[in-house]
C-alpha cells in the first residue's frame, strides 16, 4: 500500500464539498469517498475531518441533519446547501487556475490545459 500523500493546506475543504456534491452523506463515508477515489493516496483523518465539517457548518456551506444509516445506526449526515454549491464551484475554478499554473512553472501542462 503506498505512503498517503499530505494535503495541502485548503484542500480538505474542497474535497469535503466535492464529495457531498455527489451526495449527502455522514463523517465516516466523507473519508472513505475521498480515500477510495484517490486509491488510498489521501487519508483523512477524524482530527482533521470533524473540525472541517464545523468550519464549512459555520460559514453555511454545508448543513447536518441526523439520519439512519444502511447499518440501523444513528448518523450525522451532511448536505450541501445552495451556498456551498456556489463555494463549491468557485473553488474548484481556483483550483483549476492553480493547478494549471503549477504545472505550467513544472513544464508538465499540456496543449488541451494551457
Amino acid at each position: 500500500m503506498p505512503k498517503p500523500i499530505e494535503l495541502l493546506q485548503g484542500t480538505l475543504d474542497l474535497l469535503i464539498l466535492q464529495t457531498l456534491a455527489l451526495e449527502s452523506t455522514h463523517g465516516w463515508g466523507i473519508a472513505q469517498r475521498i480515500q477510495q477515489l484517490s486509491n488510498d493516496a489521501l487519508r483523512i483523518g477524524q482530527g482533521s475531518l470533524y473540525p472541517a465539517l464545523q468550519r464549512l457548518e459555520l460559514k453555511g456551506w454545508i448543513r447536518s441533519e441526523w439520519q439512519i444509516t444502511e447499518n440501523n445506526r444513528r448518523a450525522k449526515y451532511y448536505l450541501l446547501t445552495r451556498a456551498g454549491k456556489k463555494q463549491f464551484a468557485m473553488e474548484l475554478a481556483d483550483w483549476d487556475r492553480f493547478s494549471l499554473a503549477i504545472a505550467s512553472v513544472l513544464g508538465r501542462a499540456t496543449d488541451a490545459s494551457s
